[in-house]
């Protein structure tokens, strides 16, 4: 080892010193010593993998701390915040999907701040089924005969194909071998579950006959997975749904679609076409259909299956299902969702709420923002309501834009890219878009009440560049 680089080593502090600095005391009252002594230990770590590489030629102490401190005050805070989504993507996967309603967050915190009937028949007196607080109301949104909830719609569809076609076939068009976000790919799913996917059709064209000439003895299923994420256009065709419906019936196979984001309403009449919804699906006379929860339903995070009662009891006995159970505070949120579509409240639902929202209720919350910031800010940040393009997000309707409001801003003394990360930095933190310049609030996704907040950070980010 060369002398300099001993030299250096020698010179960081020993742990016992680095610990008795007065800034730790702070530290430990939030995280304990030892994870304390633990961050310390990972920074000196690296800066003594930096001298060795000849990466250090000097020992700067003040910036082993400064490191270890920013280390800590990440630590120390927690690490999911609520945030504000200000980017007109309304099923925003990475802000958490859909936001509950009122009644399903009242209704988690109930059942989460004490004992309850999660598995308990009360009638009886005698042990129950979880299950059994949302399988009649899922049956009576979407007409099927039995329903099945579990952790999230991965896990319905592994689910689904692991009890009802292990060990065989299933036949699927080569145009439906999607891949959604997060890798979730369908032919690792299938062979995941024991299923051997059999390939059929065109990515463009498949027909009925595709499907027909790919039955053998070891078809178990025919599986129908809607491009959720993208569309197809142009010279291209797939067989209805009553058409394999018709196929499975005559060969005794199932019949499977996997819907990824659940419908329940039809959102034609505000503009957005091209989604069946999950009542669509049943009518049609698919077997077992499997939707999420969290994204056009707008309720938690949960992979609903709905179909033919003989197939839900079996699906319901499978190992699987256990280690895919959902806990009580998704089904206190899904219950509580479910019974709002039943009682037709479904517009107070918030994801549903923002899609189905008028031009002229967005530019009126798009100026009164504006407003807002001009009396906090005056001209500093030049607003400006301007029209711009919402999405649903969560991968439903790729090809449909929602018309919306925005309101523009931009700063002289900062860069866009700055004042993200400003906004980033807030408490809670703004997520915003950024175009030539511009910083962009979507109103769409702004829930009530945040306005303020938002107009807050601002006012602060200009106090300080003042």
């Amino acid at each position: 080892m060369k002398p300099e680089i001993a030299k250096l080593l020698r010179e960081i502090p020993p742990m016992d010193k680095l610990l008795a600095r007065p800034w730790v005391n702070q530290y430990e009252e939030k995280l304990g010593r030892s994870s304390v002594k633990s961050v310390f230990a990972d920074v000196v770590g690296e800066y003594r993998s930096d001298i060795l590489k000849g990466m250090k030629k000097c020992l700067d102490i003040s910036e082993l701390e400064k490191e270890v401190i920013k280390r800590l005050d990440r630590y120390k805070n927690p690490s999911l915040r609520k945030a504000i989504n200000a980017t007109g993507v309304v099923v925003h996967t990475n802000l958490g999907r859909s936001c509950l309603a009122e009644e399903a967050i009242q209704a988690v915190s109930e059942i989460a701040r004490g004992y309850s009937n999660l598995e308990y028949n009360l009638e009886k007196g005698e042990r129950g089924q979880r299950l059994e607080h949302v399988e009649w109301l899922l049956c009576q949104l979407t007409g099927a005969d039995g329903a099945v909830v579990v952790n999230n719609n991965a896990g319905a569809v592994l689910l689904c194909l692991s009890a009802l076609a292990q060990g065989g076939q299933a036949i699927i068009s080569r145009g439906e071998l999607v891949e959604i976000g997060g890798s979730f790919r369908i032919p690792e799913i299938m062979a995941q579950s024991g299923v051997e996917m059999i390939e059929v059709g065109t990515t463009n064209k498949t027909k009925t006959r595709d499907y027909r000439e790919a039955i053998t003895e070891r078809t178990k299923m025919l599986l129908k997975v809607h491009p959720s994420n993208f569309r197809i256009v142009g010279f291209q065709s797939t067989p209805s749904r009553e058409e394999l419906a018709e196929l499975a019936k005559e060969k005794n196979l199932v019949f499977m679609e996997d819907l990824g984001s659940g419908v329940l309403l039809d959102l034609s009449i505000s503009g957005l076409k091209g989604e069946p919804t999950v009542a669509d699906c049943v009518r049609s006379q698919v077997d077992v259909v499997t939707f999420s929860g969290d994204k056009l339903l707008g309720g938690p995070q949960a992979g609903c299956i709905v179909g033919r009662r003989p197939l839900i009891d079996k699906i319901k006995k499978h190992p699987l299902h256990r280690a895919l159970r959902i806990d009580k505070m998704t089904l206190a949120a899904l219950e509580a969702t479910l019974r709002m579509y039943i009682e037709g409240r479904s517009y107070k639902i918030p994801t549903i709420s923002m899609l189905t929202m008028d031009a002229e209720t967005l530019k009126k919350k798009a100026f009164k923002l504006k407003r807002m910031l001009r009396r906090a800010t005056g001209e500093f940040y030049e607003p400006q309501v301007v029209e711009i393009e919402d999405v649903v997000g969560g991968g439903a309707y790729p090809a449909e834009k929602l018309s919306g409001y925005a309101l523009r801003v931009r700063c002289g003394k900062i860069k866009d890219s700055d004042l993200l990360e400003r906004l980033r930095n807030c408490k809670p933190p703004i997520i915003a878009t950024a175009l030539e310049g511009f910083i962009f609030f979507h109103v769409r996704t702004i829930l009530d009440g945040e306005e303020v907040t938002l107009v807050s950070c601002l006012k602060e980010v200009a106090h300080d560049l003042s």
